[in-house]
């Protein structure tokens, strides 16, 4: 006996498609499609609304991994609607046939009809042969699996890096693993309960992202103001409701000021040590670039950090300051100093001071990121230089009780929704697990088989 044969369990066997249940096959794609049906590229505006009549071409972009996003779609211009063909239908699956290296082969199932939307030519939708049962949605979990996603990639051609074709014969010649319709369908079912537990998630998530704005929205600038301050405590006016006062900002509560960020914070930018000596690189110290913020409230990663000696070459942001870009695609992105660290000079850092709270001063700049990022302009590559950034106007409690317990709120909101996130990357991978262990017939599911 092989010592191939030997690392074969009983009960399963060796194909070219790896060790697969005994009762399982490996065909090719070609046994189970009908059709590939692409459609026709029509004039269209990269706008969903744009025409009354609500006529759509699908973007490459509305297909990847198995999924399928509806709302990636261009409004076909009038005079050529009739030329658009091949709708969008119920059970199918759509395939990029011609994409980026990394794009090609995306492909995404399709669960219910979509009569408003046409294929562009580089896109197939895949028609299956009516007297072969098959599962469609287990095909579609199947065909994105990574294995054999990454051999549908790699046989497309094509001499430019930029784009890649497949040919109809190279696709329909990719073979993987499949059992019977009755376990494809189980295993379907199973996927499907954790894509639908991924989407309220998701779902979830975004609710709470929304209600964390809007309730930003109201404390930031003082239209809604917490009980213990809105009223008088003390003096004459005990028990009585805080009025407002105009301002350059607007109406904000009588006991607010308005301040120009430098007005009440010393400012700094960052340096980036001589790249030229590697020995300012190291493992020690975070070195913070704009791609290091946004994302969460608090950095704790970066891409580069800086040894001792960097270090000393480097600006210095103390623990709780706020940096915010300035230049570049990612201006107005923030993030919260948990500890000292430094970064380059793309980022402004807002340091913290005895009079403000650091976390308050963290959401008043990212609430108003959106000005910040409008004084850039249309410039190729924007910019907001230090100056017209320090000068940029926020309001903010003149009692830092209150700048506190506005941002105690704040910061709880964002905890839950990190609560969320994380129970969502996990599900996640929950997900890549079983379909790793169900979709290779590693472990089976019981199914009834029909009569």
């Amino acid at each position: 006996m092989s010592a191939l044969e030997q690392s074969v369990p009983e009960g399963y066997k060796q194909t070219e498609v790896g060790v697969i249940p005994i009762d399982w096959e490996s065909p090719e794609l070609g046994n189970f499609i009908q059709s590939l049906d692409a459609g026709v590229s029509v004039n269209s505006i990269d706008k969903p609304d744009a025409f009354s009549h609500g006529l759509h071409i699908l973007k490459t972009s509305c297909v990847s991994n198995g999924y399928f996003f509806p709302r990636e779609v261009k409004s076909i211009i009038p005079e050529d609607i009739v030329r658009a063909k091949t709708i969008v239908s119920k059970g199918s699956i759509i395939i990029s046939r011609m994409n980026t290296p990394d794009l090609v082969g995306e492909l995404g199932y399709i669960d219910k009809d979509y009569p408003n939307c046409f294929l562009p030519d580089r896109l197939w939708q895949m028609r299956f042969r009516a007297n072969l049962a098959t599962n469609t949605r287990w095909l579609a979990y199947i065909l994105s699996f990574p294995a054999i996603a990454k051999k549908i990639k790699e046989s497309a051609t094509g001499t430019s890096n930029s784009m890649k074709n497949i040919s109809k014969g190279s696709l329909l010649s990719v073979s993987f693993p499949a059992p019977s319709y009755e376990e494809q369908t189980a295993i379907a079912n199973a996927l499907s309960d954790v894509d639908a537990l991924l989407t309220e998630l998701e779902k979830l998530i975004a609710k709470k992202q929304a209600i964390k704005t809007a309730t930003m929205q109201q404390l930031l600038t003082g239209k809604t103001r917490l009980p213990q301050f809105a009223t008088f405590t003390e003096g004459e006016k005990q028990g009585q409701p805080k009025d407002t006062k105009p301002s350059e900002l607007g109406e904000i509560p009588e006991d607010w000021d308005v301040s120009s960020i430098s007005g009440k914070y010393v400012l700094a930018t960052g340096t980036t040590p001589p790249t030229s000596n590697p020995k300012n690189y190291g493992e020690d110290f975070l070195f913070v670039s704009p791609a290091d913020l946004g994302e969460k409230k608090y950095i704790t990663r970066t891409e580069k950090r800086l040894s001792k000696t960097g270090y000393k070459l480097a600006r210095k942001y103390p623990k709780g300051s706020t940096l915010f870009t300035c230049i570049g695609s990612t201006i107005g992105k923030t993030g919260l100093a948990k500890e000292e660290l430094s970064s380059n000079q793309q980022i402004n850092a807002v340091f913290p001071n005895a009079n403000s709270d650091a976390e308050f001063t963290y959401y008043a700049l990212t609430y108003i990121a959106p000005k910040v990022k409008a004084l850039a302009g249309q410039q190729a590559v924007p910019l907001v230089n230090k100056t017209e950034f320090g000068e940029t106007l926020f309001c903010l409690p003149c009692d830092i009780k209150e700048q506190t317990a506005i941002a105690t709120i704040l910061s709880d909101m964002d905890n839950e929704i990190q609560i969320l996130e994380q129970r969502l990357a996990k599900t996640r991978q929950i997900k890549q697990g079983m379909m790793q262990e169900l979709l290779t017939g590693r472990t089976r599911l019981p199914f009834k088989k029909e009569k």
